[in-house]
């Protein structure tokens, strides 16, 4: 499935992103004090809807200077995840989850197990399931992983929300 050209940081790419997708739009929210939604993605065609998506934030780390943060839910086996992870393969890879987890969030008001997955070095990158979906949360700088692993991140499926939305400045992580 092709990864479509990502929309920027708008209430009407939200609206579309919200129609089209077929697997949650995961939002931290409350956001994090400070960060800003900057993209949208979604791999899918018009006949099957978006099998992923794939929302882009931007804010100040816990070290130090400004963190990007993609969090992406996808059908098992589409890859954007892996791809932007710096991975080889589709998924998290076997044994992903051979312990107890490394990061600990919650979805939908549910505690939700999150494992380091390796990959290119300069990002942190987690991954787990929800609602029978792939969820990755990618951080770059590598030092930003702390914030998934230490705020106690709280997601929403913004298909179900209408929420007032900040963004911010277009996101070239989603151009990967």
């Amino acid at each position: 499935m092709p990864y479509q050209p990502p929309w920027p940081p708008t209430s009407t790419a939200l609206e579309a992103i919200r129609k089209s997708a077929v697997v949650p739009v995961w939002l931290p929210w409350p956001l994090p004090a400070g960060w800003l939604v900057t993209g949208f993605g979604e791999v899918g065609d018009q006949r099957t809807g978006a099998r992923a998506s794939l929302v882009a934030l931007t804010g100040p780390s816990l070290m130090e200077g400004p963190a990007d943060l993609l969090v992406i839910a996808e059908e098992p086996g589409i890859g954007i995840g892996a791809a932007f992870a710096g991975l080889d393969g589709p998924d998290p890879g076997e044994g992903f989850d051979s312990g107890p987890p490394n990061a600990k969030i919650h979805v939908l008001g549910h505690p939700t197990a999150l494992w380091c997955v390796g990959g290119a070095a300069d990002r942190a990158v987690y991954a787990g399931e929800a609602l029978g979906n792939w969820l990755w949360t990618i951080a770059w700088p590598a030092d930003a992983g702390c914030m998934i692993a230490l705020s106690e991140l709280s997601l929403l499926d913004v298909r179900d929300h209408d929420l007032d939305v900040p963004y911010g400045a277009f996101s070239p992580r989603l151009e990967d």
